[in-house]
Order: C-alpha cells, then structure tokens, then sequence
C-alpha cells in the first residue's frame, strides 16, 4: 500500500485560521490575570508562521487555543470557516485527531513502544483496519527519514531521531495543521537544522505549521514572524528571504536521513 501524499487542508475558506478578539483570562481567587488581550490574526492555508516572544508573552497560550487544548474567554476563532468557540467538547476532541498535528519540545514518546508503535498511536481509536493504520506509520516515518529506526525503542534514537518520530506522529493523521512548539529547545544547533528542513520540506508540500519559538535564528526559516509581548501581537511581518535548512545541512558534515522523501 503506498502513500506518497497526505490530503490536504480543504479550501473552502480563505482562511485556515482565522481569529478576532481573541482573549483569555486565568482567575487566581480575586486576581485576574490577562495571558491574552484581544488576538486579531489570519493564517492562510499554507503558510509557514513563527511565533515569538519572551517567556510570558502570550504565545504557547495562544497556541493551545489554537490546537483547541484550551477555550478563550471571549473573541472568535474560526479553523477553517468552520466556529470553534462554539464547538462541543466531542466536536474539538474530532478537530484534533483529525485536523491538527502536535509536536512539542520533550517529544512526549512512550519509552517502552517502537517508533513505528509510538507513530500509530493516534489512530488507535480511529475505524481504520489494523493494516492501513500500520502502513500509514510506516509512511509517516519514510517521510522523516526514519524508516530503517522503525523498531528501535526511543531509549536508542538521539534527541533529533525522537523529535523526528514526533513529527511523524503528527502526520500521521493527515492534519492540515502542524502546531510546533519549541521543536528545537532541546536539540543541539545541527539537529536543529535537520528539524527545520523536514518542516520546510513539509510545508512545500502544502501543510500549514506554526512554529513557537524563542529563537531568532529558528524563526529565520519561516515565511512570516508575529511577535507577541504582554499577551499582544506587536509585530507581524513577512520574512521576505527565509533560510533554507536543505541547503545549509549540505554544507555541514554528518548529514543522515534528513532528506524527506520526494
């Protein structure tokens, strides 16, 4: 069974992510303590966006309101044209599985699974026949370049092998949607690199990822930066000139299975 491509996002709305007035509010007995303070910001289908800002800014908040982790206190989200303020808890629970892809900095890998096990997870409780849901990982890991360490146990990937597994088990569904997270905060800069050119490589492929990052030069990779500070977007602008992380790694020795395949 072979799977070159995942389906996309639908394009039936202009925008993949479209919100207006977005707020959330954390209350401490009488204390209110504003993470959020009226978020306008669209996000078209396929586009490569970095999130930054320092610690406390906003913006890891503003992405689990984006991967429906959280619900905002007040403001207007939309994924796709479709209202996700007004959803169910069951109809952002079917978002999630079926429309977003997570990937975060601590790789949250279950020690005692294969990669290949760990990259089927989210599909365990999907009505696919076992098969299909295991050459579904197979795929996913080709895409990352991880095939031949589908048996191996994360105890024995380095940092980059199971940050790679991550992403795999991100796609693995099919998202339209990839929310990154800090991909790189635990990975030296080389491995870094080889993170970024799989997410680029991806994105060329017409998934649309948000990257949160504290890093000036990680941001470098994407196509546009919003910056946040005090729970506010104090700058959003296009990256005119994106770094390309293929064609650095190719001017660094040690390059190993980072290529996605074609």
């Amino acid at each position: 069974m072979e799977h070159e491509s995942q389906p996309g996002a639908s394009k039936s709305a202009p925008f993949l992510i479209s919100v207006q007035q977005l707020a959330k509010y954390y209350y401490l007995g009488r204390t209110v303590v504003p993470a959020l303070r009226g978020i306008d910001l669209e996000v078209k289908h396929g586009e490569f966006v970095a999130l930054m800002g320092p610690s406390g800014s906003g913006k890891s908040t503003f992405m689990n309101l984006l991967g429906c982790l959280d619900r905002p206190t007040s403001g207007s989200y939309l994924f796709d044209g479709m209202p996700v303020s007004q959803m169910t808890t069951n109809q952002l629970a079917d978002i999630r599985n079926h429309k977003i892809g997570f990937v975060f900095q601590g790789f949250n890998l279950l020690p005692w699974m294969t990669a290949l096990e760990n990259v089927q997870l989210p599909l365990a409780y999907s009505d696919l026949p076992a098969e299909e849901r295991h050459q579904l990982a197979w795929w996913a890991l080709t895409m990352v370049g991880l095939r031949s360490r589908a048996q191996h146990r994360p105890m024995e990937l380095s940092g980059g092998q199971q940050q790679r597994v991550a992403i795999a088990r991100a796609l693995v569904t099919g998202p339209s949607l990839l929310l990154a997270d800090e991909p790189t905060g635990n990975l030296d800069s080389h491995t870094s690199i080889q993170v970024m050119a799989i997410l680029q490589e991806l994105n060329a492929r017409g998934i649309t990822i948000l990257l949160v990052t504290h890093e000036a030069d990680i941001a470098q990779y994407s196509h546009r930066q919003v910056k946040f500070r005090d729970g506010k977007v104090v700058d959003d602008a296009p990256n005119p000139a994106p770094s390309q992380a293929q064609e650095r790694l190719q001017q660094q020795p040690g390059l190993d299975e980072t290529k996605v395949i074609s």
